[in-house]
C-alpha cells in the first residue's frame, strides 16, 4: 500500500513520523508532554516545528467522515477543533496493515475536563465548566448539527473571563441537517444527561469532585441551562402594539448573552393591537466580532466583553465618548491593553494566554482598590498580579505532569 496524506495545507514534516508503527508505541522524541483525555481511540500529542498537532488512530473511513465535517463546522464558524489532515494506507515494516490517522490542531490553553478538575475546581467554577458545554449545544444545535455523543470527554476548554468557553473535540457521530427537529435535539440532550453524571460518578469515585456535588443534579443542569438559552434565542414574543420598544430590547438581550440578530419574524394582527416577534437566524460571537473589527485581538466572547467595557471606561475617564470609536480603541489598545500584556516576563507568559491575563489584571486591581479605599492605578495592580498572583497558575500553554489517562475510570459510556 502507499501512504496518502491529505492535508488542508502542505506540511512536508508530515513525512518525517513513523507512520509504520502504531500510534501506541509512537517514541516520546516525537511527543508533546500534554494532558489527554478519555477516548475510546488512542490519541497522541506530536511535535511538528512549531506547532502541536492531536494524532487519532482510527478505521479509514471513519477518519474521512470527521476530517470532512470538521472541516464544515469550521466553515460554520462553530467553535471545534481545527482539522490538519488524514493519513491513509498505513502499514508496519511487516506489510501488515494499520488504522488510518486523523489530525487536528492542538488547540493552545485547553484543557480536557478531567486536567481541570484534577487542579480541585471549586463548586462555582465546575458549574460555569457546565455552563460553557450548554453554550457550546445549543450553538451546534442551532446550526443544524446533532452531535450523538455528548459528553466532557468529547470537550475541551479554555478560560474566558473567568468563564469558560467549550470546544467540540469529537465529531465521528455528528450529522449535519439544515434544521434539527426538537426530538433530535431532545436525544441530543439525553445523550448528554447520562455520559456527563457517568464522568461526573468517575470523577467522585476518585475524589476529584466536590464532595456535597451529586453527579445527575450537575448534569441535570446542563439540561435546564440549555433550554434556558434555547427559549431566549428562538422563542416567540407577544406584546402590545404600544411596547415596541420591546423590540429593541429583545435585540439587546440577546447581544448580551453574545448572539447577533441578522433578521426578526415580526407580525400583528389584525387589529394591529398585538405583536409578535420571533427571532430568525442568530449568529454568537457578538462581542468578540465588535473588538476585533475596532482592535484586531482575537479572543472569546466573555474576554471581548470585558475588554469592551474597559475600552469604554476608558473612552469615558478621558472624557472621549462622543469621538470615533476605532480611533479611541487604537489608543487604549497602544496605551491600556498593550502595555499590560507585554509587561508579562517571557517566562510566565504560558500561564494564561494574554487576554486573559488582561481580565485577572483588572479583577485584580478592583480587589486592589476596594481594599485600599480608593482606586489603584493599572500599573500597580499589574506589578503585584505579577509578583503575588501570576506565578502560582498552572501552565496552561502546555500543561506538564497531568495525564488524565492515569486517573481512575470505573465506568465509560462510550
Amino acid at each position: 500500500m502507499t501512504l496518502e496524506i491529505t492535508t488542508a495545507r502542505p506540511e512536508s514534516a508530515l513525512l518525517d513520523l513513523p507512520w509504520s508503527t502504531p500510534l501506541e508505541e509512537w517514541p516520546e522524541s516525537h511527543l508533546a508532554a500534554l494532558p489527554r483525555g478519555i477516548s475510546r481511540h488512542v490519541v497522541r500529542f506530536v511535535k511538528l516545528g512549531p506547532r502541536v498537532l492531536a494524532v487519532k488512530e482510527i478505521k479509514d473511513d471513519i477518519a474521512d467522515r470527521e476530517y470532512a465535517m470538521l472541516r464544515s463546522l469550521r466553515r460554520l464558524d462553530v467553535p471545534c477543533v481545527e482539522p490538519f489532515g488524514v493519513v491513509h494506507g498505513r502499514t508496519t515494516a511487516d506489510g501488515e496493515p494499520l488504522d488510518a490517522c486523523l489530525i487536528t490542531r492542538h488547540l493552545q490553553f485547553s484543557l480536557p475536563y478531567r486536567a481541570l478538575y484534577s487542579q480541585n475546581l471549586r463548586p462555582d467554577t465546575a458549574v460555569r465548566l457546565m455552563d460553557a458545554l450548554a453554550v457550546l449545544l445549543v450553538r451546534l444545535h442551532l446550526e443544524g448539527f446533532w452531535w450523538g455523543d455528548v459528553s466532557l470527554s468529547n470537550t475541551l476548554f479554555r478560560r474566558d473571563a473567568g468563564a469558560f468557553a467549550a470546544y467540540l473535540v469529537d465529531a465521528e457521530t455528528g450529522e449535519l441537517h439544515s434544521r434539527l427537529s426538537d426530538g433530535q435535539r431532545e436525544h441530543d440532550l439525553d445523550i448528554a444527561r447520562v455520559n456527563i453524571a457517568g464522568e461526573l460518578m468517575d470523577l467522585a469515585a476518585g475524589g476529584f469532585l466536590e464532595e456535597h456535588a451529586d453527579p445527575f443534579e450537575v448534569s441535570a443542569s446542563i439540561i435546564e441551562r440549555y433550554h434556558t438559552l434555547w427559549h431566549a434565542l428562538t422563542g416567540t414574543e407577544r406584546f402590545e402594539a404600544g411596547d415596541r420598544w420591546r423590540v429593541d430590547e429583545r435585540i439587546r438581550r440577546l447581544n448580551e448573552l453574545g448572539f447577533d440578530v441578522d433578521e426578526l419574524s415580526i407580525t400583528t394582527d389584525i387589529g394591529g393591537t398585538e405583536i409578535v416577534i420571533t427571532p430568525k437566524v442568530v449568529d454568537a460571537g457578538h462581542h468578540s466580532r465588535r473588538l476585533l473589527r475596532l482592535t484586531g485581538l482575537d479572543v472569546g466572547e466573555n474576554q471581548a466583553r470585558r475588554l469592551l467595557n474597559d475600552l469604554d471606561a476608558y473612552a469615558a475617564a478621558t472624557d472621549r465618548q462622543g469621538d470615533d470609536e476605532e480611533i479611541v480603541a487604537h489608543d487604549w489598545l497602544a496605551k491600556i491593553y498593550e502595555p499590560v500584556t507585554r509587561a508579562v516576563p517571557r517566562e510566565l507568559t504560558g500561564r494564561l494566554e494574554p487576554a486573559e491575563i488582561f481580565h485577572e489584571v483588572l479583577e485584580h486591581r478592583w480587589y486592589m482598590s476596594e481594599r485600599a479605599g480608593h482606586d489603584t492605578p493599572i500599573e500597580d495592580a499589574l506589578r503585584d498580579y505579577v509578583q503575588t498572583v501570576l506565578p502560582a497558575k498552572p501552565e496552561e500553554k502546555a500543561v506538564l505532569g497531568v495525564d488524565t489517562e492515569e486517573m481512575p475510570v470505573i465506568s465509560r459510556f462510550d
